[in-house]
């Protein structure tokens, strides 16, 4: 007994320090933006500010047009997610329930996908784009989101799908239900779990996306948050209080989000891996 509560002790002092190593970028970042340039550059460095700059978030937001930029993000990032959910959904129902040739081959040629580095793509698909003439838009950045939804996503669905009972696909059969109804009507309120740990997955790459944007959009008004945090950020050269209350202010609904939805994510990723 008490060699497991030792062990236990153990454990928690480890993850502890984790925890602190993982939130302390976001603390230094939160700490930085509440000073003046001249705390920040004091060496050695100081744990809190002498006094909290508060006046540096609203003049930042006057020289940082974010409701613009989030707008523009939020264009891109909501049909993306309706996407994503929507052909992983369907794509997982399609490997965990039915049946067809060459089943096994075509669900490892996905997981297969995912190794494939993004850098191979880029040119193609943009090539592919250009010659269609869509390539100053957001159609190449929301059009992808529409078929698969990604490769992991359609994996981490999938798995959670077959820790579902069979039995309730075969009553609803019984009940004349097609698979569009068996899926949509009994399957997918009993994943919503995964299905929110994908969205929330989702939500974080379109919204922290740099990349795509900058390939695909040229013009400053459509540019996302994270353009325009790095523009910002070239603007104002070594303004770092401005940069790091920027950066705050942008990682805000990402924060939000996962504390919202943190009960259904942890069980989202935890029963996904109960049954290969």
């Amino acid at each position: 007994m008490k060699r497991t509560s030792s062990s236990n002790a153990v454990i928690a002092i480890v993850v502890s320090c984790i925890g602190l190593a993982v939130l302390f970028p976001f603390f230094w970042m939160i700490r930085s933006s509440l000073m003046s340039n001249i705390e920040i550059y004091k060496y050695p460095p100081q744990l809190l500010p002498h006094a909290w700059r508060f006046e540096n978030y609203p003049t930042t937001l006057r020289a940082f047009p974010f409701l613009r930029y989030i707008l523009n993000t939020l264009t891109i990032t909501v049909p993306a997610i309706f996407g994503t959910l929507l052909t992983a959904s369907i794509a997982a129902y399609a490997f965990a329930r039915l049946d067809f040739p060459l089943k096994k081959m075509w669900f490892t040629l996905v997981i297969g996908s995912m190794l494939m580095p993004t850098a191979v793509t880029i040119i193609p698909i943009f090539i592919a784009w250009s010659s269609i003439g869509l390539s100053n838009s957001y159609v190449p950045l929301i059009v992808p989101a529409f078929l698969g939804g990604g490769a992991f996503n359609i994996f981490l669905v999938r798995q959670f799908l077959m820790t579902i009972p069979r039995d309730l696909d075969e009553a609803a059969t019984i009940d004349g239900a097609g698979h569009v109804r068996i899926l949509f009507r009994v399957l997918v309120p009993l994943i919503k779990p995964v299905l929110i740990s994908v969205g929330l997955f989702a939500f974080i790459t379109y919204w922290n996306d740099v990349l795509g944007p900058l390939i695909y959009v040229s013009r400053t008004e459509m540019n996302t948050i994270s353009q325009g945090l790095a523009n910002f950020k070239s603007g104002f050269g070594v303004d770092w209080k401005a940069i790091m209350a920027a950066c705050t202010v942008a990682i805000t609904p990402c924060v939000t989000l996962y504390f919202i939805g943190q009960k259904y994510f942890i069980e989202g990723i935890v029963l996904s891996g109960l049954k290969a």
